[in-house]
């Protein structure tokens, strides 16, 4: 039987049209491309003519597939030159620029001090945590080539802290490449970002950038080989949390929290609330939110990834239900909270209430603009809101067409 015609839009061009066109290029059945996943026909079915919306893991599969880049399938990086917020996108071309040059320093100009650097590596992870990555972008290519220079003059323990901050600088670069969807960028800054820890000499960078690298495998629904870098990252830290260091503690529970998202992607929930539970010790042991190595772990942090899991699940009874117990304080980054509003609001779509879905991408907008407006969840949970709603509210309207979607 053929499968009936899914080519005609509805809310733009979503990932469920791009599903289906891939598909049908490669010339395989919703039957087919679901045994290869795999999942049901049904679930590819009801995607592709728009009735359910994709989640991050379905694409990702998808993707692995049939051999092609997640973003042809999520259309990032989203553009619109007529916006002012896709400024965000003018810094790509320096940033690639300067990541090419992480051997090749300027010679000819003395690198800035120590501390001043320190200064600079501290402001430019501050913009990170707030989701500010227009200014962001606009200040990485600078400070990528004065540690470079650095890096590259300095010997002994200097050298090796000049390293660490180059590390944490890249790791700005893999943020903004995320966000906007450029994925060529970020496994390069990836690669640069391992190098510079390495060159750092400190055990717990290379481990938290053991846990960052995990996020390819995530998006290449590789999940068994991401599970297991996460748990050679356990073992080498150890198991005995009252003799770890509070960034011990902080790498170790942000890889049980990492791989409760990459068990409840592969639907293995006991599994993904396992590790949620001893990351939930781990920050008990811990007892308060931390920012050890930009990891964010703490309570909050198990808190809000509680509600991710169950959201990856297509669980949104679990998710609402556990978010009731979710209050967060004043302290959680904005880049922490917008994603976590972002998850709430495909919760609550799952769950069938589309009026709490829209509050929940409005409190995302309101505390992250940017990477709320960049984020294909967020494209996704507002197709599937304007294709759900006959009589669309005029606050729906204006956020669609903030999101720039036709």
């Amino acid at each position: 039987m053929r499968d009936r015609d899914t080519d005609v839009p509805t809310a733009g061009d979503g990932i469920g049209r791009r599903i289906a066109r891939a598909r049908k290029l490669r010339g395989l059945t919703q039957q087919q491309l679901a045994d290869r996943v795999p999942c049901s026909k049904s679930l590819i079915a009801q995607v592709e003519r728009g009735h359910k919306p994709a989640t991050q893991a379905l694409v990702a599969a998808v993707a692995r597939t049939l051999r092609i880049e997640p973003g042809e399938l999520t259309g990032q990086p989203y553009r619109d030159p007529a916006a002012r917020e896709d400024r965000v996108h003018e810094c790509v071309p320096e940033i690639r620029r300067a990541l090419l040059a992480w051997d090749l320093p300027d010679e000819d100009l003395l690198p800035p001090s120590a501390e001043l650097l320190r200064a600079d590596v501290r402001r430019a992870s501050a913009l990170g945590r707030q989701a500010q990555y227009i200014r962001l972008g606009e200040m990485l290519p600078g400070l990528l080539d004065e540690l470079t220079r650095a890096a590259h003059a300095s010997e002994g323990a200097r050298r090796d802290e000049i390293f660490g901050l180059l590390s944490e600088a890249y790791t700005g670069v893999t943020a903004i490449a995320y966000t906007l969807g450029y994925f060529d960028l970020r496994s390069s800054a990836m690669d640069r970002v391992a190098w510079a820890a390495r060159a750092s000499q400190d055990p717990l960078r290379v481990a938290r950038t053991q846990w960052q690298r995990s996020t390819l495998f995530l998006a290449t629904a590789t999940y068994d080989r991401g599970l297991a870098l996460l748990g050679q990252v356990r073992r080498d830290i150890g198991e005995d949390l009252g003799r770890m260091t509070p960034a011990e503690l902080s790498v170790y529970g942000a890889a049980h929290l990492r791989s409760a998202i990459f068990a409840a992607r592969a639907a293995d929930r006991q599994t993904a609330f396992d590790h949620i539970e001893h990351a939930r010790e781990a920050a008990r042991v811990l007892g308060r939110d931390a920012n050890h190595y930009g990891l964010e772990f703490g309570p909050s942090n198990v808190s809000m990834h509680e509600v991710a899991v169950a959201v990856e699940m297509y669980d949104g009874g679990e998710a609402v239900r556990r978010a009731q117990n979710v209050t967060l304080p004043a302290t959680v980054a904005p880049v922490r909270r917008g994603h976590h509003y972002i998850d709430l609001a495909r919760g609550w779509l799952y769950h069938g209430d589309r009026q709490k879905s829209l509050e929940m991408l409005f409190a995302a907008r309101r505390v992250a603009p940017q990477q709320t407006r960049n984020h294909p969840m967020v494209h996704e949970t507002v197709r599937m809101l304007v294709d759900l709603e006959r009589r669309r509210p005029h606050t729906l309207s204006g956020f669609a067409r903030w999101l720039g979607m036709p």
